[in-house]
């Protein structure tokens, strides 16, 4: 059983709050904050609850040194500039200047410490980093699902030596809803997988191959499913390395009773970016590539999703980003958003292609980690949250 936030004595204690607040910064302004306030709910309940919250985070790749380039600050300035709370950034995440902040913290203000990857110990999940970054804490509360498929200190290492522990508010919605899709999904159960690389989401699939009742595939990926079948791809992108294993999860898929559908027909073109043709069989000519799924696939699609009671979507049907290759993605994203069934998306592109079609507050769960959920899905369980489990 997850231990959870409201299972926590707060009144009075010092709380470290792992959060993911790798925002995208430019010229020192944040210029998305989604994840800053998906934290807001857990911060606030610490801090109503009589807690003395203290924030931790990761931001970009700074290679565990000490680069100016990738300081937390202005995360701490935009807060307090859009008024969430008042923050007060501290410039170590570990030693005497964290501990002197903590023990001198007053009640209406909330530490920001800086970021836990200037030490190459983080990600190594050094014990000596864990103990030194717990030292001055009572509790641990874990709100980042977005690493919480990594081993590092901050996620891992912490919560192994400290009594006092739970997941934040987001992090337990996501562990419901991948927990209910793991263990029990209402069926029918579609999967919708698209992208670039079956290599991606193979064990995502062979996952849902257990659970799923049909898995409707799109993007770059379905290409190398249908030139296993013998049918024509044209010059679209293949894993030719992949038809062996396209071959084992058929036959898996066949031996478990799980459809798995593919492109009927598409959208071509002679070049990336070209101008898009229908093609309207799912031979794709020789001098064409496929781009996105054609029309007759999406209502094939669409059928197929109409029946299900949870559905997970985890990859584009096209290269969305381009206006020309996106009417399959943003068909889908628009369908299921309007069915009476459990949906749930992962991964960043399709995140990116629920809010561009102007549907995510239909969508029942849109999940915050991409690596994560793929993981999550792949092997039924995260590092960071069964650390947490009583």
């Amino acid at each position: 059983m997850l231990k959870t936030l409201k299972d926590i004595d707060l009144k009075g204690k010092k709380v470290f709050v792992r959060v993911d607040f790798n925002v995208p910064v430019k010229d020192g302004v944040v210029t998305d904050d989604t994840r800053i306030r998906e934290a807001l709910k857990t911060i606030k309940y610490v801090t109503d609850n009589g807690g003395f919250a203290t924030l931790a985070t990761h931001l970009g790749r700074p290679k565990g040194e000490k680069n100016p380039k990738y300081t937390v600050k202005p995360v701490a300035d935009h807060i307090n500039g859009k008024g969430y709370f008042k923050a007060v950034f501290v410039d170590d995440c570990i030693g005497k200047s964290v501990t002197e902040a903590v023990n001198n913290q007053k009640q209406d203000t909330v530490l920001i410490l800086e970021n836990l990857r200037f030490y190459p110990d983080e990600e190594k999940n050094n014990p000596e980093f864990s103990k030194n970054l717990a030292a001055p804490f009572d509790v641990y509360i874990n709100d980042a699902f977005g690493t919480s498929h990594r081993k590092h200190a901050s996620v891992y290492g912490i919560p192994s030596v400290m009594q006092n522990k739970a997941a934040g508010f987001l992090l337990e919605k996501e562990a419901l809803y991948f927990d209910r899709l793991l263990q029990a999904p209402e069926h029918p159960f579609s999967a919708v997988l698209g992208g670039a690389k079956v290599s991606d989401k193979i064990g995502v699939i062979e996952s849902l191959l257990e659970r799923a009742d049909n898995i409707l595939i799109g993007g770059a990926m379905a290409y190398t499913f249908l030139k296993y079948k013998g049918i024509g791809v044209g010059k679209s992108l293949v894993e030719e390395e992949l038809l062996g294993t396209v071959e084992k999860v058929l036959k898996k898929a066949a031996d478990k009773g799980v459809e798995i559908a593919l492109p009927v027909d598409h959208i071509v073109s002679a070049e990336f970016g070209g101008a898009p043709e229908v093609c309207g069989v799912q031979d794709i000519p020789a001098d064409r590539m496929g781009l996105d799924i054609g029309p007759k696939t999406i209502e094939s699609y669409k059928k197929m999703l109409s029946k299900s009671k949870t559905i997970l979507w985890n990859g584009p049907m096209g290269v969305f980003e381009q206006p020309a290759y996106a009417e399959g993605t943003f068909a889908i994203a628009k369908y299921a958003a309007e069915l009476d069934a459990t949906v749930v998306v992962g991964g960043g592109d399709s995140v990116a292609a629920v809010n561009q079609a102007g549907v995510s507050d239909k969508i029942s769960h849109i999940s915050t980690g991409g690596g994560a959920s793929l993981e999550y899905l792949e092997y039924g369980s995260l590092p960071g949250i069964d650390i947490l489990r009583g």
